[in-house]
């Protein structure tokens, strides 16, 4: 489509643009669904739980910044972001970007790049912060996946359909994934303590 003024338009109203002999108004007079009000909610709203997600995954200095990055990305995708669930589409935006921000972090030669997700365990403050050395044992032998569910579960309370939403599932497999990450965890509990 292209846009013409006309000599005509000039002379009779300098606010409107003509597409196909349409007039157009210059400024978009649509209200956009997710506007600075609505961001500068979300922010209030959610920004403390970001900041704690964060802080109980990496180093708290970091936390706000990376929480600072996800609310960016935020805004750049602000018609992206479903209004009935604002907060899981934060915590899966908040995935990714403390997915990129430990790639930066991490420059490991190719030689040392570990065989399982046991050399993170002293660093990560997920499972550093669990005092009982049997539980995080446990919960490292459930793997990357499951433990990353069984954490948003218990840590960031997430269930049924923002759980689905914060992993792109759907509800029923959301459900199924905590279900089986949950037994999971049960039998490696029980495989410590069978001895």
């Amino acid at each position: 489509m292209r846009i013409a003024r006309t000599a005509a338009d000039d002379d009779t109203d300098r606010d409107t643009d003509t597409i196909e002999g349409v007039a157009m108004p210059d400024d978009d007079s649509r209200a956009p669904a997710h506007d600075a009000d609505w961001f500068t909610a979300v922010v209030r709203e959610h920004s403390g739980a970001l900041v704690r997600y964060f802080a109980r995954r990496g180093p708290r200095q970091d936390a706000e910044d990376l929480a600072a990055d996800v609310f960016a990305t935020t805004w750049r995708r602000r018609d992206d972001v479903p209004d009935a669930a604002v907060l899981p589409w934060l915590y899966r935006t908040a995935g990714f970007t403390l997915a990129n921000h430990r790639r930066k972090a991490v420059d490991l030669p190719v030689a040392e790049v570990p065989e399982a997700g046991e050399a993170r365990v002293g660093e990560d403050p997920e499972l550093s912060a669990l005092v009982d050395a049997e539980l995080r044992g446990a919960l490292m032998s459930v793997g990357d996946r499951d433990r990353r569910i069984l954490l948003l579960h218990a840590w960031e309370g997430l269930d049924g359909a923002e759980l689905a939403a914060v992993l792109g599932v759907s509800r029923s497999g959301a459900d199924s994934a905590l279900s089986r990450a949950r037994k999971r965890l049960r039998e490696a509990w029980g495989e410590r303590h069978a001895f």
